[in-house]
């Protein structure tokens, strides 16, 4: 029996004002996590403080990685029976209620992730202070698992911040950093690190009355309003998800509107959605994301401080972007300023977008400096090159660089679709050369390919994965061959799409029945994102001589090369494909099987000749690379897995 004496995740203190401080610091874990023995020893604590009640509780983390980071995902993806599911539901359902009924104050003092579960026991405390520092965020995101935020979060969030802005984080997922908490009212302050405990010893003692939705924000959790806002975020998730491949959401909505966030009133819902193949799909895809996480975690490597890019056009210019944006000091190479200047103005776009802070954006702006003259190469811990694929021009501008550059620097190359062994002839440390290569749009795409050559000793690589973690990214080891693994994959699937085009099927009927399998856009709308010029190049490499389909070949003949010129498979406007009522019908049953079989195939051939080290991470390189649908698992764990296929996989009407 667990007594206060034998806690292994929690410490109580008590200082002699009679606060009490409960530090959670989950024994065996990097991270917080709440998992069925951390809540009964949290309910140990509770006990203990109901005999002898403080003047106020303070929770805080032990943890430098954060304040709670959710429930253990392991416990959901072990439900076995609907028993099981419930009692998990009822758990912490009933802990974080009784939280939120202790008579003397509570504070949750957030610094870091506070996420799923952990938010949930935040909502349940009386007051919540953020630290006001980089790495902050607040959020339920366990839609994005398939399930819902189950223990009081659905109640208490609506409550607090009014049901519009509670129902956008709960089925989006998205988080908010320490100066949104705050402006939404979802933190009573944000506190700088410094005075956070004493911050913390004030708040908790004030006796202020707790912050609660106020005028129309507070009306919204009422009827007429409650119905209102319930249907319109409906809508909202048909327009997204009109096959309905994620349930979650539209359960979540059911919930709050017709149960009060209590989903122990609709058991049935809970057995529906956390047994659904959808959450274990996503909890699959959430586990792969965080293998390909740790692959960015490499032990004993000293961070890149300084990054130089060479080539400022899309590519080099977004990727020398998003470098500063993570707190990189980086040199853009180009010929000229004026090759520069176009890259200069969307990084200014990016960082104001991405940091509300107009000085954190201006920060960032004066990280990334322009370089014609190449000076920033000497001191650069990173080289990348990101011109255009020409192998006579790398290998020349490779030889210019190694001589300038430090001993220990890496050099790394954005291609798309050259080998290494093409690149690294006539470098005097062929094995410096490394392949770290992003997808466009670099701030949204997610997944880098970390491209090593055979027989490569793996310190470049070790070096290579490190990096690109530090900036936030997944990274993907992969070995060198035409395409690597995502374009390798993606060039069939696109080249396919373009022969049923060019058999009389409308693009908008192709693009629809791929959206309605679960794409996040279709393949002649993502051909045309990429550039009709690039997507030829790829499927040239991987054609085995064969000719382009002609829908392809007669548009590059008219120089229509997709959105940046204005004109591809669909016409461009704004940045945006115009498309029109009713051009999606008339594709033929199963055309939805006959697109994604070749990328299927593809994929299967990357893990067989060992380009990608298993099917798991070949799974994973497709969804985080291309945006494959997330609720399948992945392409080869969908080939693999049985039950009912897809919408858009049948011979129904979308097709």
């Amino acid at each position: 029996m667990t007594t206060m004496d034998t806690l292994s995740h929690w410490r109580l203190d008590r200082d002699p004002d009679g606060l009490a401080w409960l530090t959670f610091d989950r024994a065996g874990s990097a991270v917080n996590a709440l998992s069925a023995d951390t809540l009964a020893e949290f309910a140990v604590v509770l006990d203990a403080l109901d005999k002898a009640p403080p003047k106020g509780l303070v929770i805080r983390s032990g943890k430098a990685t954060g304040f709670i980071v959710g429930a253990d995902v392991n416990e959901f993806a072990g439900l076995d029976t609907p028993e099981q599911a419930r009692a998990l539901v009822a758990r912490g359902w009933n802990l974080f209620n009784r939280v939120a009924a202790l008579a003397y104050p509570t504070l949750a003092l957030i610094e870091g992730h506070c996420l799923g579960g952990g938010l949930e026991l935040a909502l349940a405390c009386r007051y919540r202070l953020v630290a006001d520092q980089p790495g902050a965020s607040l959020a339920l995101p366990e839609v994005m698992l398939g399930i819902f935020p189950g223990w009081g979060g659905m109640l208490r969030l609506p409550r607090l911040i009014g049901a519009p802005a509670a129902l956008d984080m709960m089925l989006t997922g998205r988080g908010a950093d320490a100066r949104r908490a705050a402006a939404l009212g979802l933190a009573d302050a944000r506190v700088p690190p410094r005075l956070l405990l004493a911050a913390a010893r004030q708040t908790v003692l004030s006796g202020k009355t707790p912050r609660r939705a106020r005028g129309l924000a507070g009306w919204t959790n009422r009827w007429p309003l409650k119905a209102i806002v319930a249907q319109r975020a409906r809508r909202q998730i048909a327009a997204k998800d009109p096959q309905g491949h994620y349930p979650a959401a539209p359960a979540i909505v059911d919930l709050w509107e017709k149960h009060g966030g209590n989903a122990l009133q609709a058991p049935e819902l809970i057995d529906r959605i956390l047994s659904s193949g959808t959450a274990r799909n996503l909890l699959r895809v959430f586990r792969l994301q965080e293998r390909l996480k740790a692959n960015g975690k490499q032990a004993g490597i000293v961070p890149a401080r300084r990054v130089h890019v060479v080539g400022a056009g899309v590519m080099g210019g977004d990727i020398a972007a998003w470098c500063a944006l993570k707190g990189m000091t980086v040199t853009l190479q180009d010929q000229d300023m004026a090759r520069i200047a176009p890259a200069l103005k969307r990084a200014g776009e990016l960082f104001s977008r991405r940091l509300k802070d107009p000085r954190q954006a201006r920060a960032a702006f004066d990280r990334l400096i322009p370089d014609p003259s190449a000076a920033g190469v000497p001191l650069a811990d990173v080289v990348i090159e990101a011109i255009s694929e020409q192998p006579d021009a790398k290998r020349a501008l490779y030889r210019s660089l190694e001589p300038r550059m430090k001993p220990e620097a890496l050099l790394a190359t954005n291609t798309s679709s050259l080998s290494l062994e093409t690149l690294r002839a006539g470098l005097a440390r062929p094995g410096r050369l490394i392949g770290i290569h992003f997808f466009n749009p670099v701030a949204k795409m997610p997944l880098v390919e970390v491209v090593h050559a055979a027989g490569d000793a793996g310190d470049a690589q070790a070096r290579a994965c490190a990096f690109v973690g530090q900036i936030d990214k997944l990274a993907l080891p992969v070995r060198s061959a035409p395409g690597f693994l995502v374009n390798a994959v993606l060039a069939p699937y696109m080249l396919e799409a373009m022969r049923s085009v060019d058999e009389g099927v409308a693009p908008q009927a192709v693009d629809a029945a791929m959206v309605a399998f679960g794409m996040p856009m279709g393949p002649l709308e993502l051909a045309d994102t990429v550039g009709l010029d690039i997507a030829r190049a790829a499927g040239e490499a991987l054609a085995d001589g064969a000719a382009p389909p002609r829908c392809l070949a007669d548009r590059l003949a008219r120089g229509e090369l997709g959105r940046k010129s204005g004109q591809g498979f669909y016409a461009w406007r704004d940045g945006k494909a115009v498309k029109h009522a009713g051009a999606q019908a008339g594709a033929p049953a199963g055309l939805a099987r006959r697109l994604i079989q070749p990328l299927i195939d593809a994929t299967r051939q990357r893990v067989d000749a060992g380009i990608v080290a298993d099917a798991d991470l070949a799974d994973a390189g497709v969804i985080f690379g291309t945006g494959f649908a997330p609720f399948t698992g992945g392409p080869l764990h969908y080939q693999g897995s049985e039950g009912p296929a897809p919408a858009g996989m049948a011979g129904s009407a979308v097709q």
